[in-house]
């Protein structure tokens, strides 16, 4: 039986939006989708809610939550599976739970307001740094959509080896028929030029060289049917990676496994989830 996509919901329109892009993700993939909503999450009355019940005096109840949250999946995808569960604990217990039989865990960032929604919670951030299956945060324009997205373009930060994560973006790239953009950002150590200025470009270039070498060995696989750009960048990955976001549809980074002091999130996916311009899925490596 295929694992269903996973969606967090509280009320808040940051997780109303997600719903509508876990919905997308669901019906690309042919999955059936999983609305939760964990009872102690903050009330949230966001305006979203209010609208769909148009009584803005009543108190919202998590089986509100979770109807409205129905209805806004299948507004687009009508003949989604969609099933729904609201649980009496903390959420990223729930959600954490949910992801070891998930094929995704989708959430929102926070909502509250207009500021807020630009921050992300320590839900988010807890279950994109701990799961043990994809986590997409819900960033960017209000508008983002899993499918018919904006820019057609879908893009990926390569490491020097192969990992869940490139196989994750091809993936998402050929079933939205969009383009894959594989950026592998590159530096030049500054011992390699202070001494000798002359040689500067020669240096360089050897880094990059390097670094295209690197990203075409990672990609050699890579379906005929996928638009692949290979983008080799200079600078530090968060920003070259931040960069690429506001011309992208999703933007797909790897967590390494966890190690000898447990799971970590690395800096450029920590930038990522907190300021990028569109949607984030972070994959965990499992090898």
């Amino acid at each position: 039986m295929p694992l269903p996509m996973v969606v967090g919901v509280d009320g808040s329109e940051s997780s109303l939006r997600a719903v509508d892009w876990a919905a997308d993700e669901a019906a690309l993939h042919e999955l059936p989708l999983r609305i939760v909503h964990a009872y102690r999450w903050d009330r949230y009355e966001g305006g979203s809610l209010a609208r769909e019940f148009d009584e803005s005096s009543r108190r919202v109840t998590p089986d509100d939550i979770l109807v409205v949250a129905g209805r806004r999946a299948r507004r687009h995808h009508p003949d989604l599976a969609v099933t729904t569960e609201a649980v009496a604990e903390e959420p990223e217990y729930v959600l954490l739970r949910e992801a070891r039989n998930a094929s995704a865990v989708i959430l929102g960032t926070r909502g509250r307001g207009e500021l807020a929604d630009l921050l992300l919670g320590s839900v988010s951030l807890t279950v994109a740094t701990t799961a043990n299956c994809p986590v997409v945060v819900v960033r960017g324009s209000h508008d983002n959509r899993a499918v018919e997205g904006r820019h057609g373009r879908v893009v990926v930060g390569v490491a020097a080896a192969p990992t869940a994560a490139v196989h994750f973006a091809t993936e998402e790239a050929r079933r939205r028929g969009a383009a894959l953009d594989a950026v592998r950002a590159w530096r030049c150590p500054t011992h390699d030029t202070a001494d000798h200025p002359l040689l500067a470009g020669t240096s360089e270039r050897v880094h990059e060289e390097r670094a295209a070498d690197e990203l075409r060995a990672v990609l050699v696989d890579t379906p005929a049917d996928v638009r692949l750009h290979r983008l080799t960048v200079e600078g530090p990955a968060r920003r070259v990676l931040l960069n690429a976001s506001y011309g992208a549809d999703l933007l797909v980074v790897g967590r390494r496994r966890p190690g000898q002091f447990g799971h970590r999130l690395g800096r450029v996916a920590h930038t990522l989830l907190h300021h990028s311009a569109c949607p984030v899925a972070v994959v965990p490596d499992t090898a």
